[in-house]
This record gives structure tokens, C-alpha cells and sequence, in this order.
């Protein structure tokens, strides 16, 4: 396969995955200032499956189409208003997230463990974004910031990234096996 052919695959998977995103995203459990949704797992599979590259590019045309105003983010939302927004943070800080998370795969292995060390770094993230965001988009104090927008967050996002973990391993085995990704092979520190 050719350098132009990988680099297609690369944006169709990147294409298909931001509207994965999309799709979960509508999965949201209201809450009073930010909602559970479905879009923090669908960036753990992203970053899990397609690595650091692949999984960053699709969490920005997922970004890119919500700002254009399709509506793919929580609730049926679109538009630079949802990014400027309380909740928008949280979309920011997807960026960084599934970077740092495909990153760290590539970097270790695209194993159970690591997977779940990747993805609750990349929850922690994306809180600790949405919650610095919040603090200043609604006027909240830090304390009332973190109550509402990191801490119910927490447990939920330790499920999300367990099950992202778990999914997302076994996708990318199955894809590298059926030759649609291709696994780099990570340096043994024992040759190199």
C-alpha cells in the first residue's frame, strides 16, 4: 500500500471516528451544570484505537463540525456559542486528551493496562480543562467549580475509561489484524 492510500485510510478512520463521537455524545445524562455524556468514551476509544496522530485528528473534525454548526455535540448542540460556553472546556480539553492518550499507547503498548493508565490520564485532562473553564464561563468560585464540574465526574469517567480500555484494545487488535491499521513496532530497550 501506498504512502496516498495510507494517508486516505488515515482520514476516513480519523472521519469515521469523529462521528462516533458525535453519535455518543448524544448519549448525556442531565445533571444541573454539566452533563454525563457518551463523548469522553467515544475520545478514549478514538485515542485507544487510532493512537495519538489518527485519534487527535478525528476528535478535531468532530470540534470542527460541531463549530460549523452540525449539531454533534451533547444534546443535539452546534456552534462556536457551545465552545465559548460553560461546558466548553471539557470539548478543549478532548484535544490535549486523546493526544497525550494515543501518545502514551505508542509510547508503552496498546495493552489493557496501559490503555487504562492512558485513559484516565486523558479523564483527567479533559476535567481538569472543563473545570478551569467552568470556573470562569459561569463566575464560580474554585470550590463550587470543582463540586460541580471534576468531582461527580470521577467515578463515571473511571468506567468510561475502563470500558474504552477494554473496547479499544480489542478493535485495534481486530483492525491490525485485518490489515486496516497498522501497529508500529515499539523499540525493546534491551536492543535498542
Amino acid at each position: 500500500m501506498n504512502n496516498q492510500q495510507l494517508k486516505l485510510r488515515g482520514m476516513i478512520l480519523s472521519a469515521l471516528f469523529a462521528a462516533i463521537i458525535g453519535v455518543l455524545a448524544q448519549i448525556t445524562i442531565p445533571l444541573p451544570l454539566v452533563p454525563i455524556t457518551g463523548q469522553t468514551l467515544a475520545i478514549g476509544l478514538a485515542a485507544t484505537i487510532l493512537g495519538s496522530r489518527l485519534g487527535t485528528l478525528s476528535v478535531l473534525v468532530y470540534i470542527f463540525m460541531g463549530a460549523a454548526g452540525v449539531p454533534v455535540f451533547a444534546e443535539m448542540k452546534a456552534g462556536i456559542s457551545v465552545l465559548f460556553g460553560p461546558t466548553g472546556g471539557y470539548i478543549v480539553g478532548f484535544i490535549p486528551a486523546a493526544f497525550i492518550m494515543g501518545w502514551y499507547m505508542e509510547k508503552t503498548s496498546f495493552r489493557f493496562f496501559q490503555a487504562m493508565i492512558a485513559n484516565t490520564i486523558g479523564m483527567l485532562i479533559t476535567l481538569a480543562f472543563g473545570t478551569v473553564w467552568l470556573k470562569y464561563a459561569a463566575n464560580l468560585s474554585w470550590v463550587a467549580a470543582f463540586t460541580g464540574g471534576f468531582a461527580p465526574f470521577v467515578i463515571v469517567g473511571l468506567v468510561k475509561a475502563a470500558l474504552a480500555s477494554w473496547l479499544g484494545v480489542i478493535v485495534r487488535q481486530r483492525l491490525v489484524s485485518a490489515r486496516l491499521i497498522y501497529a508500529k513496532p515499539i523499540k525493546d530497550s534491551k536492543t535498542a
